[in-house]
């Protein structure tokens, strides 16, 4: 009888890549579903995710029964069905119904993953509010921290969409509440809208304490934004130094005003929170 005997070199790559899990991750401003032509449809935003054969997803600017833009639809709720996906939304903004016995109104980010989303919660940030009509920085929700079990590769995704406006004040108060709330020693990927570009001096913090996906594995600028004419990398997927990252591609597509970005993500079996 011949005896099968396997060189060490490839048992240990064997037991190598047992342990580890790729996953496909994505980070998407959808715009409220509202594409690059102004119709509003949630629909293709849910198509492009599926084309992509994304795992895990990091939503920005997500209506939940918010307003007339949106149809007072639920978003989020239309795109994990048609996906079959679990979901999490970290409402910015939670305000009253129009009409009474209505659903409350809600716009802020969301999680949408083929594995199951274990714990969740709405962190709160430094934030300019867009609602009131003397606002100051504060303390407000909408940031999404998730701890997600992929096939027994437990790691902790958070979502954010950080200040547009032109002075960076209010955005390096939020990286600095961002990198206070985020273990530096868990597994952790980072996604949004950072609305500001690479060079920007208020995302160098994050930069520190993160590998930018784009940086490690993508070709090109990168451009996100806008969609139909992109000329800015405002769009991230940051990862913890002991991930893997490959494959970072932007997605072309008008079912929003930017652009998905999309990388894959090399995870290791067990607790790495």
């Amino acid at each position: 009888m011949a005896i099968l005997t396997i060189p060490l070199t490839q048992a240990h790559a064997d037991d190598k890549n047992a342990r580890n899990v790729t996953i496909k991750v994505m980070t998407y401003n959808i715009h409220a579903g509202i594409g690059s032509d102004g119709n509003y449809d949630i629909d293709r935003i849910a198509d492009v995710i599926e084309a992509s054969d994304a795992d895990v997803i990091g939503l920005q600017e997500v209506d939940k029964n918010w307003g007339y833009r949106s149809n007072f639809e639920d978003g989020l709720q239309k795109l994990a069905e048609k996906l079959d996906m679990h979901a999490f939304m970290a409402p910015i903004y939670n305000q009253d119904p129009i009409n009474e016995g209505d659903p409350r109104r809600k716009y802020g980010v969301a999680v949408l993953s083929k594995y199951p989303i274990i714990d969740s919660a709405n962190r709160a940030i430094t934030r300019l509010s867009t609602q009131d009509a003397n606002p100051e920085p504060t303390p407000a929700p909408g940031f999404a921290e998730t701890v997600i079990n992929a096939k027994g590769a437990m790691f902790s995704f958070y979502v954010t969409h950080l200040d547009y406006r032109g002075d960076p004040y209010v955005r390096e108060m939020q990286v600095n509440d961002m990198l206070d709330i985020i273990p530096a020693d868990s597994n952790a990927i980072l996604t949004g809208d950072m609305n500001a570009g690479p060079d920007a001096p208020e995302l160098s913090p994050l930069f520190s304490r993160f590998n930018d996906a784009w940086a490690e594995s993508g070709e090109g600028e990168g451009y996100t934004y806008l969609a139909s004419s992109p000329s800015k990398r405002i769009d991230y997927i940051l990862t913890s130094q002991g991930l893997g990252v490959s494959n970072a591609k932007v997605i072309d597509t008008l079912a929003s005003d930017h652009l998905p970005v999309v990388t894959d993500v090399t995870l290791k079996r067990g607790n790495g929170r």
